[in-house]
């Protein structure tokens, strides 16, 4: 093991002793830590400003203004954890499917994967496809410092949704279709997309990441026996690739109060909640040995500051008897949510917690 290694394995120690990572391994921690789902984003100014005139995907191109981005939040907020500025999509069009992000839509594929002759343009995803992604994390961790970086990458099921959908949906009836009338296709896209979502993963953390999460954003739209059958093998070859990293693995997704059990088996280390289920109820669904993450409500952040106070000690109240918990919203950051609520947020869950 060389000297700029944990025993974990290939984190280095700078981030190793974090209250964040701490927190993911169920360790003590000097404070409860904070982070944001889409802290770097369009409530702040200084994001739009750098964004201004370049297009989603091309911004996630660009390493410089990756790094930027994701230090924004950072810098601001004072959040104990970086998240990377990326897009479910980005391991998608960088083995070469005609999408696009529109604003005010979201990612739309040109050709939706509806067949079995589909799954051909699924090719293996190499570094050398995103080379911009370890270029940018190389900067980043330069500049966190002690600070960790969150990787991240789309979940099989919802990266499938959006291949078969071929953009975005309330109902997901064709996915469903797929899902339900060919489950032998089904579970050779989920499998294709669990090897390029492994593969994205990996460039990430062998860069300097010092944990990832797996956004299965819109799985709540299954029931807990479809998860199981249809989605779960997918989840877990994604959680099992990155195993050996010694990296906290984080699981996330929305409406999903049913499956949370279920999620925390596919391999996660760290589980997260949305505001729907108080996270100690959560708790008892995932079971024993795993860290929790959440789970304020975002629109809390538009009320007063006491009224933003009181849901979070109702949060913090319930997380009180937790192996771990990471303090986080139970979605993303809405973007026209005031940034220096998120400010005040910060500085009230550290000094409420501080221990």
């Amino acid at each position: 093991m060389s000297a700029n290694e944990s025993p974990a394995g290939r984190q280095p120690t700078a981030t190793y002793d974090s209250p964040f990572m701490k927190a993911c391994r169920r360790e003590p921690v000097p404070h409860t830590p904070v982070w944001f789902m889409r802290q770097a984003g369009r409530s702040l100014p200084e994001y739009r400003k750098v964004r201004e005139g370049i297009p989603m995907l091309e911004s996630c191109m660009r390493p410089e203004l990756v790094t930027e981005i994701t230090l924004q939040p950072v810098r601001r907020h004072g959040v104990d954890a970086a998240i990377y500025f990326s897009d479910i999509v980005v391991p998608l069009k960088a083995i070469g499917l005609d999408l696009d992000i529109k604003p005010g839509v979201g990612p739309v594929v040109e050709q939706p994967v509806r067949t079995r002759a589909d799954l051909a343009r699924l090719r293996d995803l190499t570094p050398e496809d995103v080379s911009y992604v370890t270029e940018a994390i190389g900067l980043l961790t330069r500049e966190l410092g002690s600070t960790p970086l969150i990787g991240f990458a789309g979940a099989p099921f919802t990266l499938a949704s959006y291949l078969v959908e071929g953009g975005p949906s309330r109902t997901y009836e064709n996915a469903k279709a797929m899902m339900y009338g060919d489950p032998e296709l089904w579970a050779d896209l989920l499998d294709r997309l669990a090897d390029i979502t492994a593969a994205f993963l990996k460039v990430q953390i062998e860069a300097g990441a010092s944990a990832v999460q797996l956004f299965d954003s819109w799985v709540g739209a299954l029931a807990p026996a479809d998860y199981r059958r249809s989605v779960m093998p997918a989840s877990v070859k994604v959680f099992e690739a990155v195993a050996g990293y010694g990296v906290p693995r984080i699981h996330f997704g929305v409406g999903t109060g049913e499956l949370l059990r279920l999620m925390g088996e596919a391999g996660a280390d760290v589980v997260g909640v949305d505001w729907r289920v108080p996270l100690d109820e959560a708790a008892r669904r995932v079971g024993p040995g795993k860290a929790l993450q959440g789970n304020l409500d975002p629109t809390v952040l538009f009320s007063s500051t006491e009224a933003v106070e009181t849901k979070t000690r109702e949060v913090l109240g319930a997380a009180e008897g937790l192996e771990g918990h990471v303090f986080n919203l139970g979605h993303g950051v809405m973007p026209s949510t005031d940034p220096d609520a998120l400010t005040r947020l910060v500085e009230y869950v550290h000094t409420h917690t501080a221990r």
